[in-house]
């Protein structure tokens, strides 16, 4: 059966820092690109930050550039997003999903499978 679970979520003041992990199994995670989404209260859900199969790629969205970092272990079977610096409006449930293809950060659409999500909550 094909999982991703996160964990590492919690609450922490504007500033801080939190460490999110995204944990595989089911599937051959190598093969799979992986990103990092978030959903906010009332609003859409937007990509963060993505990272190719070997790690040789990454992108991170404007609004999180140079605060949040996306790495993977392949033999862990597990992908990490280092987020320094958080602020309020980065408050949001983040999910982790996997991609099989050419791309490393392709449409939402084409996302074969996604974790439950962990909450992140910035607040003084």
């Amino acid at each position: 059966q094909a999982q991703l679970v996160e964990s590492g979520g919690g609450q922490v003041q504007p500033g801080g820092s939190l460490r999110l992990s995204c944990a595989a199994s089911g599937f051959d995670f190598d093969y799979y690109n992986i990103a990092w989404f978030r959903q906010a209260p009332g609003k859409e859900r937007e990509r963060v930050s993505c990272i190719s199969t070997n790690d040789f790629s990454a992108y991170s969205e404007d609004s999180v550039k140079g605060r949040f970092t996306i790495s993977r272990d392949n033999a862990r079977n597990t992908v990490y997003l280092q987020m320094n610096s958080l602020k309020p409006e980065d408050t949001a449930v983040y999910t982790c999903a996997a991609a099989r293809g050419s791309s490393y950060c392709p449409a939402v659409y084409e996302y074969d499978f996604w974790g439950q999500g962990t909450q992140v909550t910035v607040s003084s």
